[in-house]
């Protein structure tokens, strides 16, 4: 089962517009996604786990934040494959469309469950 990790701002209600529509879905079944912020607010060691094994990054990237900059920065320097998801109306980074192998642009969270098992089934 391929190790999925989360990158986001918490600029956002991210615990119920990304988390429980993860959760929720059939991927969550498929894959084991770590959620860094799911049982609280301290600081996860994504480095770490970029290191000892993960296998796809999914970026939320509506919300630009210098943390999820360094996230990125990080996964791209392991050669982890970088996801990155926006809501449509928000605009992306150009940084993030040139180190992406995928970006998905959502209308809502079903939509963004319904490309990212799309997404996944490539990368």
């Amino acid at each position: 089962m391929k190790t999925i990790y989360i990158i986001h701002s918490r600029d956002f209600d991210f615990k119920n517009e990304l988390y429980s529509p993860i959760r929720k879905s059939q991927l969550n079944k498929q894959y084991n996604f770590i959620l860094p912020h799911e049982k609280n607010d301290e600081l996860f060691d994504s480095k770490e786990l970029f290191r000892n094994g993960c296998d796809i990054v999914i970026v939320e990237s509506s919300y630009p934040k210098i943390g999820v900059g360094i996230e990125v920065g990080w996964a791209d320097a392991y050669n982890i494959p970088i996801v990155a998801i926006y809501k449509k109306g928000f605009k992306i980074s150009s940084s993030m469309e040139f180190i992406s192998k995928a970006i998905i642009e959502y209308n809502s969270s079903n939509d963004m469950i319904s490309k990212l098992k799309e997404t996944l089934k490539r990368v």
